[in-house]
C-alpha cells in the first residue's frame, strides 16, 4: 500500500501558496506517494503516515504549533516534521511544538521539482527560484542563515512555467549575481508574461545593459533596496539607467530599511531623497530574525512613538504602506526641517 503523506500549512497570513509544500508534493507523488494539501487545522481524508508542516517567519510562530498539536492529537501514531523559515531560525523553539523532526534549510531533493501546481488552482503565478543564497552577507537578512552562499540550481525556467499561469514570480535572492542571468532574461521576454522579481533586484548590479533587457520585460513594478547611505551613488545610478532604458519612475519601489542602524533623520533622508528622484519609498521596518512577536523591536537610536509616526504616516499620508513621489508629499519632506515636520500629520506652525 502507497505511503501516505499530508501537507500542512498552517494558518498564519501570507500572499502566497506553499511553494515548499508544492515541491514536496510532486517529490512524494513521483515516488507514487498518496498526498494531500490543507490549510489550517483540518480533518484529511485519510490517516497519514506523515505529516509536513511548514513555517514562516518567526514571529508566526503560534499557528504552526497550533497545527503541530492538532495533528499530533488527532494522528498520534503518524511522524510529524516541521521544517521552514521559523523551524531553521529558532530550531529549539520550534522543538517545544511537540514535533518528531525539526527540519532545517532547503529539502534539497524536492528543490528542483516542479511544484503541484494543481493542488492550488485558484492561484496566478508561476513561483521559480533559479538559484539559492546570495553573495551579500547582509546582517538583517535570513538568506545566508538558510540557503548560504549563492549557487544557481536550474538553467532553464521554461520547465517551471504552468501553462495557466499568467505571472512568473522569481523568488531569486540576488538574480542578477548569477553567470545565468542573461540566459534567464531571454527565457522571460520569450515567454511574454507577466514579470515580477519579487525578491528585488541589486541596485549595484544594475548597469545599461541589464537596464535594457528589463525594459523588454513585462514589468508591472522594479524592486531595489536603499539600507544606508553607503548605497546612495550606486542606487541612483541605478535608477538612472532604468529611467533611461524607459521604465517609469513611478513603477520603481524602493524598500526602505529602518529601525536598524539608522536613526530617524537619516530614515527622513533617504525617504527624502527616493522622494525627489521620483521613484516610491515602501519604509521596511527592521525586526530581529529570531523576533517571536511582530514590530516589537526597537533599535536604541529610535523611540516607540517614533516608529509609530511612520506607521501612521504611511496609513494616512502614503498609499498603501508606500510613500508615492506625488508632488504635495515631495513638498512636505523637502521642506520639513526634521523627522518630526516630515512624519506630523499636522502641518507645522510657521
Amino acid at each position: 500500500m502507497a505511503k501516505k503523506i499530508l501537507l500542512v500549512e498552517p494558518d498564519y497570513y501570507t500572499r502566497f501558496p506553499p511553494l515548499g509544500l508544492l515541491k514536496l508534493a510532486t517529490y512524494f507523488r513521483n515516488q507514487g506517494f498518496k498526498i494531500e494539501l490543507v490549510r489550517g487545522c483540518k480533518k484529511p481524508s485519510f490517516i497519514p503516515d506523515e505529516i509536513y508542516v511548514t513555517s514562516l517567519f518567526t514571529y508566526a510562530w503560534k499557528p504552526v504549533h497550533e497545527a503541530v498539536k492538532f495533528y499530533k492529537k488527532l494522528f498520534p501514531k503518524s511522524k510529524v516534521i516541521l521544517g521552514g523559515i521559523y523551524a531553521s531560525l529558532l530550531p529549539d523553539h520550534a522543538a517545544k511544538s511537540g514535533a518528531d523532526v525539526i527540519y532545517r534549510g532547503i529539502f534539497e531533493e524536492a528543490d528542483t521539482c516542479v511544484p503541484a501546481w494543481d493542488l492550488v488552482p485558484e492561484w496566478d503565478g508561476s513561483i521559480i527560484f533559479t538559484s539559492r543564497g546570495c553573495i551579500r552577507n547582509c546582517p538583517f537578512c535570513a538568506v545566508p542563515k538558510i540557503e548560504g552562499k549563492l549557487r544557481e540550481i536550474i538553467s532553464s525556467i521554461k520547465p517551471y512555467v504552468y501553462p495557466k499561469h499568467t505571472r512568473i514570480i522569481l523568488w531569486d535572492n540576488n538574480i542578477l549575481a548569477t553567470k545565468n542571468w542573461k540566459n534567464i532574461f531571454d527565457e522571460l521576454e520569450e515567454l511574454n508574461k507577466w514579470v515580477d522579481f519579487n525578491q528585488g533586484l541589486d541596485a549595484r548590479l544594475i548597469n545599461e545593459e541589464v537596464a535594457q533587457k528589463l525594459a523588454r520585460l513585462k514589468l508591472k513594478f522594479v524592486r531595489l533596496a536603499y539600507d544606508n547611505k553607503a548605497q546612495r551613488k550606486k542606487l541612483k545610478k541605478a535608477i538612472d539607467h532604468l529611467a533611461e532604458a524607459g521604465i517609469r519612475k513611478r513603477s520603481i519601489i524602493v524598500y526602505t530599511l529602518y529601525n536598524f542602524h539608522d536613526d530617524p533623520e537619516d530614515f527622513k533622508e533617504r525617504v527624502t531623497e527616493l522622494l525627489n528622484w521620483g521613484v516610491v519609498s515602501y519604509p521596511m521596518r527592521y525586526e530581529p530574525l529570531t523576533s517571536l512577536k511582530k514590530n516589537s523591536y526597537v533599535s536604541k537610536k529610535w523611540t516607540r512613538e517614533e516608529l509609530e509616526m511612520v506607521a501612521k504616516a504611511r496609513r494616512v499620508l502614503g498609499y498603501a504602506g508606500a510613500f508615492p513621489p506625488y508632488e504635495g508629499l515631495v513638498k512636505k519632506f523637502s521642506e520639513a526641517k526634521n523627522f518630526y515636520e516630515a512624519f506630523s500629520l499636522r502641518e507645522p506652525k510657521r
